[in-house]
């Protein structure tokens, strides 16, 4: 059984890019099992379809836009995650509802789907987080682990060496 762990945003533009960085720091933080997978999904929308086919577990993080706070995060899962996509936050976001509408078609969808989703605060050019969204990546990669740890992974952390 294989796990994706899809990080999604353009990190271009600042807060949008927060799934990108969110999975960043969890292969930097985390040993990972070799049956789960980290991918830098960025802007790729139906490019990804090969990736993601066949998956038994899709864990997603992007930016989402929920009324919420910048820097809140939100969890959905199953038929929550495509809901969410039909008031989209950016383009990439409707590349992935067909992504999944797809995979769902060609029965090759994941058996679990979960959504980590942070809400932009400034989604202007630049590659820096807003502090509020930066703040809330620490949480998004907890979230992740819960989630993994849930589907019988056992994650560690990495041994941090220190700086000579």
């Amino acid at each position: 059984m294989r796990t994706l762990v899809l990080g999604l945003g353009n990190i271009l533009l600042r807060d949008e890019g927060v799934g990108v960085r969110v999975v960043e720091a969890l292969a930097e933080r985390y040993v990972l099992p070799a049956s789960v997978e980290v991918v830098d999904g960025g802007t790729a929308g139906m490019d990804l379809l090969d990736t993601l086919a066949g998956c038994a577990h899709l864990l997603i993080c992007d930016a989402v836009q929920t009324g919420g706070p910048p820097g809140s995060m939100v969890k959905l899962a199953g038929d929550q995650v495509p809901a969410l996509f039909q008031t989209r936050c950016s383009p990439h976001q409707l590349g992935l509802s067909d992504l999944l509408a797809t995979l769902t078609l060609t029965g090759e969808a994941p058996a679990t789907l979960t959504l980590i989703g942070i809400v932009p605060a400034d989604l202007g050019l630049g590659l820096e987080l807003s502090p509020a969204v930066a703040g809330a990546v620490g949480q998004a990669v907890e979230c992740l682990v819960a989630e993994l740890r849930g589907l019988g992974y056992p994650l560690a952390l990495k041994l941090q060496t220190p700086p000579s």
